[in-house]
């Protein structure tokens, strides 16, 4: 009987806490500096539960820079027409992020990206 009330409490305290593991993360790692950047691309990731365009930008010394833009996921893309080939491998893009990464890294959340045929992807909340 002890064995079972410890089981039945220890199951208790682990559904208890369950919900705060799965809840979604907030935007403590981003600040709100707006950057935009001229790159090419070298992944288009769509996946759930966020997108991610990878691409390289040179930096002002020339140097490559291996940028990471997450974006929303696609259930929510696909609803502004972004999909998953509406980006290229090696084409050219300037991607807007609002939202870069506190640690200096060059992480974003994307807004708008511009392609090289000039069409406008975003989910019109660019600021």
């Amino acid at each position: 009987m002890r064995i079972r009330l410890v089981t039945a409490f220890l199951v208790a305290a682990l559904l208890s806490i369950s919900g705060s593991l799965l809840a979604h993360h907030g935007n403590a790692a981003y600040d709100s500096k707006t950057v935009t950047v001229k790159g090419t691309v070298t992944a288009w990731v769509w996946t759930n539960p966020h997108t991610f365009l990878k691409f390289d930008a040179k930096d002002d010394k020339g140097n490559v820079v291996h940028w990471l833009g997450e974006w929303n996921a696609p259930s929510t893309l696909i609803n502004f027409g972004i999909t998953a080939k509406s980006f290229r491998v090696g084409e050219d893009v300037t991607v807007t992020m609002t939202g870069m990464s506190k640690t200096g890294q060059p992480v974003g959340r994307v807004t708008k990206v511009i392609l090289p045929d000039g069409q406008e992807l975003s989910m019109g909340t660019e600021r």
